[in-house]
């Protein structure tokens, strides 16, 4: 039974920690980046006019709520599940419930108050579709990742990545309104958000696993078979770089739709994501496994990958909303940068001044 000395351990952060925001905030990103590529979408297809911004900020609006809501009340439950092997990983041991600052039952009730209003939030706000997709990722995050597969399976995380591939599912049906049914909740009246969801899917392993290759004594101690202990740094490299080309070659194609989104914003993006893959590939081949480990015992280059994925996964949806609002802008942006960095470069080069005939 809970205790007040107990619970007076805990205070508002740790709450608000158990819902791990810094997670919670690139799932946001995405989330907010579909609800506006599918408004610009609308926009462009009804002649670039009227373009409701208000409306566009209050769909915003409720997705971020009801995306924080179900999401970290997932991820709470993921606290109060794992807290028995929590405490056994440098990163984890200090999280409320495995140090003892909130109780496990106290952890559960507000996982539960958190899951259930952010469901009913977007069932009230948004419509029931958007809620479904919230809440599936919650019961996937839930049974599937964490109480299966997560000590069980080396694939544990390529599986349980299709939780956190979810927020664009739900930020495209809020942004559809009444046009989406929830008699067929796979039915969003475009391959867009699936593309989308593939690609949050895609990058989830070896963006995960360039965590695991420095915390791998940890994940065995505590258990949870991931790749870098099961199967060995070199396979789990082979692996990251396969993910990653795959990654290369979504983008390489020109899968936007052009009819859907203008043939100039399709190849124009196509082309920035292809960069922009190409800039997290370098990131992912420059790990390398014997590298001296730092002060805070990591691999350099690998958490250096592990931080480049999260602002390469950021840039492709921003990248889009960007080219839908307007290529050519996009195009004068990205000529300018292109300029700032050649400029950079050349000012760093030595310069060297040939010796003439008299010296």
């Amino acid at each position: 039974m809970e205790s007040s000395s107990d619970l007076a351990k805990a205070n508002l952060s740790d709450w608000f920690r158990l819902m791990k925001p810094g997670v919670l905030a690139l799932l946001q990103v995405t989330a907010m980046c579909t609800i506006l590529i599918h408004d610009l979408i609308v926009w462009n297809a009804a002649g670039r006019l009227d373009f409701d911004i208000f409306s566009t900020l209050e769909t915003m609006g409720i997705v971020f709520v009801g995306g924080y809501l179900t999401a970290g009340g997932a991820h709470t439950f993921n606290n109060v599940l794992d807290r028995d092997i929590d405490p056994q990983m440098r990163r984890t041991a200090n999280r409320a419930i495995a140090r003892g600052a909130i109780t496990p039952k106290a952890g559960l009730i507000w996982a539960l108050f958190l899951s259930f209003s952010g469901t009913l939030w977007l069932i009230e706000f948004a419509n029931e579709v958007a809620a479904f997709w919230a809440a599936f990722s919650i019961l996937f995050y839930v049974f599937i990742y964490t109480l299966w597969l997560k000590r069980r399976s080396v694939q544990n995380i390529v599986i349980g990545g299709i939780a956190g591939a979810t927020p664009p599912l739900v930020g495209w049906a809020a942004a559809m309104g009444d046009a989406v049914s929830i008699s067929n909740p796979f039915d969003l009246g475009s391959v867009l958000p699936w593309l989308m969801f593939s690609l949050i899917f895609l990058w989830t392993p070896p963006h995960f696993w360039a965590l695991a290759l420095y915390r791998s004594d940890q994940y065995k101690e505590a258990g949870i078979p991931m790749m870098p202990w099961v199967n060995g740094p070199h396979r789990t490299m082979i692996e990251m770089r396969v993910y990653a080309l795959i990654l290369i070659g979504i983008a390489a194609m020109p899968w936007l739709n052009p009819a859907e989104v203008g043939e100039l914003a399709a190849y124009l993006y196509t082309l920035i994501v292809l960069v922009l893959g190409i800039w997290y590939n370098q990131s992912v081949i420059s790990i390398d496994i014997h590298e001296p480990r730092d002060a805070d015992g990591r691999i350099p280059s690998a958490a250096h990958s592990f931080f480049v994925s999260m602002s390469y996964l950021a840039l492709m949806f921003i990248s889009l909303v960007c080219v839908l609002f307007s290529p050519e802008l996009t195009i004068l942006f990205l000529v300018l940068v292109m300029f700032r960095i050649l400029s950079k470069k050349n000012q760093k080069m030595p310069i060297s001044v040939p010796s003439s005939a008299s010296d």
